[in-house]
């Protein structure tokens, strides 16, 4: 076993995503492109050990000291693409979000996706490490959405996706799915997930022969839709934001 000393610091990329210029795959995406530098030297690996970030430009403007961690709760309408921009000019949530955030809001980035079609709880932060930890499938944070669908299904049906489901190659951890109410062929589902795979719930309900026509996401983790409007804002509160980080800081320690 080596008696090195470990290095001060962290990660460039890690404390880059920490002051909220991007994710920490963005960071290293944008350091590969050259364009991040150190005492105006371009920077060529993410790997780069830092105490903080002074003399670190982007794009050629220095980086602020990271703000506090700010969490915020929207509600997403359907028709809107979870990205900055879009080629196709198709609108974004950041369409949205103009109007709805208070004035001097710093740079927030969603944790997770919603697909255009698909509305409801989106959080978004400040913070790039906070983002990665809450998108890591080993965290093991539970997303609940309300599905409304059309189709033949049984309860019994349902419990059986609680041991997880392959589909086309691909496979679908532990759901957890409750019918809540129906009427005739229509009903509405309620469903937990931990692992938020691209379209996963749309996927494996229609895989059970349903057609899903609205789909909504009601929670992640501990913050909840509740009766935050369509298109609204909220910002989750400093001690709700501080449980819960402790809570995390637990899991991965």
């Amino acid at each position: 076993m080596s008696d090195a000393p470990r290095p001060e610091g962290e990660r460039i990329a890690k404390l880059l995503a920490r002051a909220g210029v991007a994710s920490r795959r963005e960071v290293e995406r944008m350091i590969a492109d050259g364009r991040v530098a150190i005492g105006g030297l371009v920077l060529e690996t993410p790997a780069t050990i830092l105490k903080d970030l002074s003399g670190v430009t982007v794009d050629g403007k220095p980086v602020a000291k990271p703000e506090p961690t700010r969490l915020f709760a929207f509600n997403k309408p359907t028709g809107l693409l979870t990205a900055e921009s879009d080629p196709k000019g198709r609108p974004t949530i950041y369409t949205a979000l103009r109007n709805a955030l208070p004035k001097k809001t710093p740079r927030l980035m969603p944790v997770g996706r919603l697909d255009m079609n698909t509305e409801g709880l989106l959080l978004l932060t400040n913070d790039g490490e906070l983002k990665r930890q809450m998108e890591l499938p080993s965290s093991g944070i539970p997303r609940t959405y309300r599905a409304r669908t059309f189709g033949d299904i049984t309860q019994e049906q349902l419990e059986d996706l609680i041991e997880g489901i392959e589909i086309d190659g691909i496979q679908y951890g532990n759901i957890d799915a409750n019918l809540e109410r129906s009427t005739g062929r229509n009903q509405w589902i309620e469903v937990t997930i931990t692992e938020g795979k691209n379209r996963e719930i749309r996927r494996v309900l229609e895989h059970l022969g349903l057609q899903v026509s609205r789909l909504i996401r009601t929670a992640y983790g501990p913050f909840e839709l509740e009766d935050l409007a369509r298109g609204a804002v909220r910002e989750i509160r400093s001690h709700e934001l501080g449980r819960f980080r402790s809570q995390l800081k637990n899991h991965f320690n």
